[in-house]
């Protein structure tokens, strides 16, 4: 099974390659369906390797295996967690590609397979970047996923705001990249490796930390961090969202920011969690401290947002932020919680943008307050719309709840009030525009556009449509959101996914991982809060949705290049003095 590790990164690369040349050949149909094909294969694939990931499996691509414990040659590493996100990309890409058919308007024929290529090319980056096994083939997989989403995001270019969005897109993740090279030199400088276990090595045999070491963390890190759109990293995010087709958007907030997080544990365990990289302690306080600011500037954000794809994207930052504690505590438990949280809330978040297309696609506007009451008739859409907005909140037996429950058991009880709080606000969010937008509850809004992106005045993604939404629009988000509930529901299904987890962090058994009577109440308490705030933001509007509140917030997300630029360098020096003390004590 090693030898088909490869495939998970050929086989999408070649499948765009074959649309790129092919394209002018082929009818529309005919590129999607390749890409279709092509994106399933892999997912497959995916899926077959990862239920046999015990034990983890090793590919020294060409064959270029280490001498005398040192090595050149590019390794791949198929365990459970990196073969689970490879799986997960695979699959949304899948949905995505489904999705779009027939998405857009009729391309040209020379540029037919344009779109679907540009989606296999970002499904093998990400898959090459879940399973690699070496620091610089993380940073080149990270550099494809980056460039292919550079080009996603900036799809329309004849609109000027979708080639801002996407330059701030670029520039601000190109800026990580940057900074993850030079946090590599500096690695093998130190240790002459590259190879993530071989580096660790390299570190623990020099001793103790000193200041190449952290100064090689927080580089590398910072990178990861970039892309997983911690706070302050976070600007782009919103921007890129707020212009990239819907596709995309699944693609964004479903599983790239999620790589980001995987990023973080695993440089994090594989290198520095040894005597020779960042103390525990250090390393937790510095990622509790970006976690929880960032659960709450995003909660805030995303409460305050009315262009709803920007609304989602912030509730993305929130969650990111709970997810960056869970592995911030150190503890195996919150590992497999957050594992099984980010599974839920891809297909969660998917699904809630999948449905948001469908309003761009029928009236041409994600403005909740233009929308109000416009939606009526879109009852199934209705329906999965509130459905994702519980289970974002943590409605039982969703996989996000189950997720969080387990990761809240471990987090202790203060940190737990940060879960259910983010989780009742996001969802909360949601559940207000459903009550608005579809049901057309409480007062119409008034227009007051001064402080933010409001999302009307919108152009729809798609072609000329016929008067009911095409069966692939409805079918993609109920199936997504199915399976988010089965993460949660699926007997042993927990248990396995905490296996994996603790195999590949070599922590052994963690026990059996489920629902308990707390996790329950708990996910029930958020829901409840949930439901109660978006009451209120809809029979209160002047009590909760004052927009001069969030002026600060709003101010922050300027659009601007540089300021976007120099909250970069003060994440990284924020991110630095956080993880300093511990070095500076050696």
């Amino acid at each position: 099974m090693n030898d088909l590790l490869p495939l998970l990164v050929a086989v999408p690369l070649l499948g765009a390659a074959l649309l790129i040349a092919c394209g002018r050949r082929l009818p529309r149909i005919a590129a999607e369906s390749a890409a279709c094909a092509v994106s399933a294969a892999t997912a497959g694939l995916a899926i077959t390797l990862l239920l046999h990931s015990s034990p983890p499996m090793t590919e020294w691509v060409g064959g270029w295996t280490p001498e005398n414990g040192r090595s050149v040659g590019i390794v791949l590493v198929g365990d459970g967690p990196g073969l689970g996100m490879a799986a997960l990309a695979s699959v949304l890409t899948l949905a995505a590609l489904t999705y779009s058919w027939h998405y857009f308007d009729e391309p040209p024929r020379r540029h037919a397979g344009s779109f679907p290529a540009l989606l296999l090319l970002f499904q093998g980056g990400m898959c090459g970047f879940a399973i690699a096994g070496d620091l610089f083939n993380m940073f080149v997989w990270f550099e494809l996923m980056s460039v292919t989403a550079y080009a996603l995001t900036g799809t329309r270019v004849e609109e000027a705001k979708a080639v801002q969005g996407a330059l701030a897109f670029a520039v601000v993740n190109s800026l990580g990249a940057y900074a993850m090279l030079m946090g590599i030199g500096l690695l093998y400088a130190r240790t002459g490796e590259l190879a993530l276990t071989q580096i660790g090595r390299g570190l623990d045999a020099h001793g103790g930390p000193d200041a190449l070491t952290l100064a090689g963390f927080v580089l590398v890190l910072t990178g990861l961090l970039v892309k997983a759109a911690a706070v302050p990293f976070h600007l782009w995010l919103p921007d890129a969202h707020a212009v990239a087709p819907t596709p995309v958007c699944m693609l964004l907030s479903g599983v790239m920011v999620e790589l980001g997080a995987y990023g973080v544990w695993r440089v994090h365990g594989t290198v520095f969690a040894g005597p020779g990289g960042v103390p525990a302690h250090d390393f937790e306080r510095a990622l509790v401290v970006l976690g929880v600011l960032t659960a709450v500037i995003g909660s805030l954000m995303c409460w305050y947002q009315r262009h709803i794809k920007r609304l989602l994207a912030c509730s993305t930052i929130a969650h990111t932020g709970l997810f960056l504690i869970g592995l911030g505590v150190l503890r195996p438990e919150s590992d497999d919680g957050v594992a099984l949280y980010i599974l839920g809330h891809a297909g969660v978040k998917a699904a809630l943008f999948a449905c948001t297309g469908i309003l761009l696609d029928r009236h041409g506007s994600v403005d909740e307050h233009a929308l109000h009451g416009r939606a009526r008739k879109l009852r199934t859409v209705a329906v999965m719309y509130a459905v994702g907005g519980l289970a974002l909140a943590g409605l039982p037996p969703f996989g996000t709840a189950l997720g969080k429950a387990v990761t809240e058991e471990a987090v202790g009880i203060p940190l737990t009030v940060l879960y259910v709080a983010a989780g009742a606000v996001t969802g909360g969010a949601v559940l207000r525009v459903a009550a608005r937008v579809f049901l057309g509850l409480g007062p119409k809004p008034p227009d007051r556009a001064r402080y933010e992106t409001t999302g009307s005045g919108e152009q729809p993604e798609t072609g000329h449509r016929i008067s009911r939404v095409p069966d692939t629009m409805r079918v993609v988000p109920a199936v997504l959101l199915a399976a988010a509930l089965a993460v949660g529901v699926v007997p042993g299904f927990a248990d396995v996914v905490a296996r994996s987890v603790g195999e590949a962090a070599s922590a052994g058994a963690t026990g059996s991982v489920g629902w308990t009577p707390a996790g329950v109440l708990l996910g029930l308490l958020s829901t409840v809060l949930a439901v109660g705030l978006a009451a209120l933001a809809v029979t209160r509007p002047k009590l909760l949705s004052a927009p001069d509140r969030a002026l600060p917030l709003r101010r922050l997300q300027s659009g601007h290049v540089g300021d976007y630029v120099t909250w970069v360098l003060v994440g990284a020096v924020l991110f630095g003095a956080l993880a300093l003390p511990g070095v500076l004590g050696t």
